[in-house]
Parts: structure tokens; C-alpha cells; sequence
């Protein structure tokens, strides 16, 4: 697995990488190319696995590491900056990157439709419920969620209250309870998409399930690189990426998730017009 897809290494150490490519970034800038498509979401619903699949094919390329955020979380920091991120427009590869917080974004259609308009656009989603309990045990893993499951969907409305209009009022605002907390307003999957679709024709566009590309990877990926005008490809194995081993979830909240759930599933699987056996 190459290591410039999904790069494993200490922090501090990973800061002052980080910090050397953007410097050099930003005086190559002029250079550097726009995306030609973009993995917008959803969290924890395979984009790590996506991606990986998509830097191993020879004509795809992209920034050392997966996230860049630059549409939600470095807009402020400008188009230079974002171009900075990027490889070289040197090879004729397709470049493209995935961040799974765009989708989510109450800004980001926008931003991305003014600065790359006729990028190509990615979305895999995931049954809600298990999505919101695999995004939990991430953040438990990472020590930023000290609540349990139920606790922490209870505390939801409350610690996302007002955070979107922070997000809105000022470019620079990052709120970490709307990044790490919002387990079940991730997956109205519904409400995101008709964001973008204020700003991009659908047919520009892919939505994918999570099962889809765990049961039939290879099937997915060639229909992946055919919506972002790559050449087909074969991957010799299409491998997980990142599952960790965690308790199941009690029966009775996944019963009051999926019931939550329903009405949005149900509206999402009409704008997509397709069933999607949630």
C-alpha cells in the first residue's frame, strides 16, 4: 500500500512534515492545478478505502495525505494555499483529493462550485445507524468523546446548537463539537446533498453506498474511474482500510436509531431513485 495515500506517522513528526510541504506549496503555487474531482463524504462510510483504490491507479494523483479540508476547514487560508496542496500539473494525471467533512459543510457547495465548478463529485454513504456508531467509536478511540453512545446522541441537539451559524458568520471559525458530535445530523444524508445540488446538475454527482463497494469493489471502482474520466483499471485486491473491532450496539438504540432514521432514508432514496435496503 503506498504510503502517500494514507500516511501513518507520529504527530509531531507529522506537523513538521505538514508544515514543510505547505511552505513549499505555497511558492510552487502558480503551477499547481485545481481537482479534477473530489470525495466529499461521508465519514466513516469507506472513503479511506476509496481513495486508496484511486491513488493506485497509475493515471490518478493527488496531495501527500487524504484530508486537506481546505473547503470547510482552511478556506480562510486561500486558493494559493489549496493549490499548494497539490501535485504538479507535470505528469497528465487526473488529480483529484477526498476530504468526507465537505459534505457536511453548510458552505461547502458553495465554495467548492466557485472554485472549481466542473469538478467531479463523489459521495458514499453508509446506514445511518451504523455510521453513527462506527463515527462514536472513533471518537472514543481518539479520546475526544467521554460520553456513552446513548448519552452522547441525547447531548447532540445541545452541543451542535448555534455551531452552524459560527460556521457561517466567520471563515476562520472551527467548531470541534460540530466536527466530532454530530452523530446522527451526519447522516441526513438528504438535507446534504440538496445543498449541492443547489450548485452542481446531479449528473455531477456519484453517490455510492458503503455496501456497494465492500460487496462488489471491483464493479464500483471501474464505475468510479468511468465518472471521473479516468482509463479502466484493475486492482489486484481490494482491500479494508482502517476497521477497528468495537462492542455491538445495544438493541434498543440501534431500534430508536433506525426509527429516527426512516423518513430521512425514505427521502434520500427518492432523490436518488433507487432503494437502498435500509
Amino acid at each position: 500500500m503506498p504510503t502517500e495515500v494514507i500516511p501513518r506517522i507520529p504527530d509531531p513528526v507529522r506537523k513538521v512534515v505538514r508544515n514543510t510541504i505547505w511552505a513549499s506549496g505555497r511558492a510552487t503555487a502558480r503551477w499547481r492545478g485545481l481537482p479534477d474531482f473530489l470525495v466529499i463524504g461521508a465519514q466513516k462510510a469507506g472513503t479511506t478505502a476509496l481513495y486508496a483504490y484511486l491513488r493506485w491507479h497509475p493515471e490518478i494523483s493527488g496531495p501527500f495525505w487524504k484530508e486537506v479540508s481546505f473547503f470547510d476547514r482552511h478556506w480562510w487560508r486561500g486558493e494559493a494555499w489549496y493549490r499548494g496542496q497539490l501535485p504538479l500539473r507535470t505528469d497528465g494525471k487526473l488529480v483529484g483529493e477526498a476530504s468526507p467533512s465537505y459534505v457536511f459543510h453548510p458552505l461547502a457547495p458553495e465554495r467548492v462550485y466557485a472554485t472549481v465548478p466542473a469538478v467531479r463529485l463523489i459521495l458514499i454513504v453508509r446506514e445511518p445507524a451504523e455510521r453513527a456508531y462506527s463515527h462514536y467509536q472513533h471518537e472514543v478511540a481518539l479520546g475526544r468523546e467521554p460520553l456513552s453512545f446513548e448519552d452522547a446522541l441525547e447531548a447532540e441537539s445541545e452541543r451542535l446548537a448555534g455551531q452552524v451559524d459560527r460556521l457561517r458568520a466567520d471563515p476562520r471559525a472551527f467548531s470541534r463539537s460540530w466536527w466530532d458530535h454530530a452523530y446522527v445530523a451526519r447522516g441526513l444524508y438528504a438535507d446534504q446533498i440538496e445543498r449541492w445540488l443547489e450548485f452542481f446538475p446531479r449528473d455531477q454527482i456519484l453517490v455510492l453506498t458503503t455496501d456497494e463497494l465492500g460487496m462488489r469493489p471491483a464493479e464500483t471502482y471501474a464505475s468510479v474511474l468511468a465518472f471521473v474520466g479516468s482509463s479502466p483499471h484493475e486492482l489486484a485486491s481490494y482491500p479494508r482500510v482502517f476497521d477497528r473491532d468495537y462492542p455491538p450496539m445495544r438493541p434498543e438504540t440501534r431500534a430508536a436509531l433506525e426509527a429516527r432514521f426512516t423518513e430521512p432514508n425514505r427521502r434520500l432514496e427518492r432523490l436518488l431513485d433507487r432503494p437502498l435496503g435500509w
